[in-house]
């Protein structure tokens, strides 16, 4: 069984089990956190889609971490004119285990 869940205007796909680096969501190390905007799950051959999400589907996930991202540089430059700037930044994550996927009644 897989779930699609959006959050913080990003789409994931998730399954029990799996371990994902989502953006910031601003939750502790070792809390408990629920997913409650479902927007499709998938159960073998039977999918059911939420318009726009599924009530009462949720997805339970345990935090594992609060990390920082690859380092992403920006460049700007400018033929002939000495011109050189370099940026760097890290996006913050939140590593997340989902726990369960549950299924409204």
């Amino acid at each position: 069984m897989y779930a699609i869940v959006k959050a913080k205007d990003k789409q994931y796909r998730l399954e029990a089990g799996n371990i994902l680096e989502a953006e910031n969501l601003t939750v502790e190390k070792g809390k408990e956190i629920t997913l409650t905007d479902v927007l499709l799950i998938g159960d073998g051959d039977k999918i059911t889609v939420g318009q726009p999400v599924i009530k009462g589907a949720s997805v339970l996930c345990e935090v594992l971490d609060n990390v920082q991202g690859k380092k992403g540089l920006a460049f700007k430059f400018r033929r002939r004119e000495s011109y050189r700037k370099r940026r760097g930044f890290r996006q913050l994550l939140t590593r997340i285990k989902v726990k369960e996927i549950t299924l409204p009644k």
